[in-house]
């Protein structure tokens, strides 16, 4: 016998809208652009945070970001070709080594 009730349990694919979004920005003469980032399978994606401090934890404290409630967010990256949209994203990159990965006397280090 099963003890919960799945009948009310939303489909996974029909997710509740976001609401207000942090969309992080390059900043351009003309004005602001928006960064299109690519998922580990290589599909380019937009990217949202629901909190600043989400953004900055995961991009830097410089990242510039402009608010954009999702559904505008989505017509600015549709005619682009671009269907997905993450909210809240982790950097899951290796941090960046700065300075050389050797030197004549050290050996290298493991990347």
């Amino acid at each position: 016998m099963c003890l919960f009730s799945y009948a009310e349990d939303p489909d996974p694919d029909e997710q509740a809208p976001a609401g207000l979004l942090f969309v992080p920005v390059r900043t351009q003469a003309a004005g602001p652009v928006l960064r299109v980032f690519r998922t580990p399978l290589g599909e380019r994606t937009a990217v949202g945070f629901t909190r600043r401090d989400l953004l900055t934890a995961t991009l830097g404290a410089g990242q510039p970001v402009i608010p954009l409630a999702e559904p505008a967010l989505r017509a600015l990256t549709e005619p682009l070709g671009i269907g997905r949209l993450v909210v809240d994203p982790v950097l899951t990159a290796p941090a960046v080594i700065t300075g050389p990965l050797y030197t004549a006397d050290a050996p290298a280090r493991a990347l």
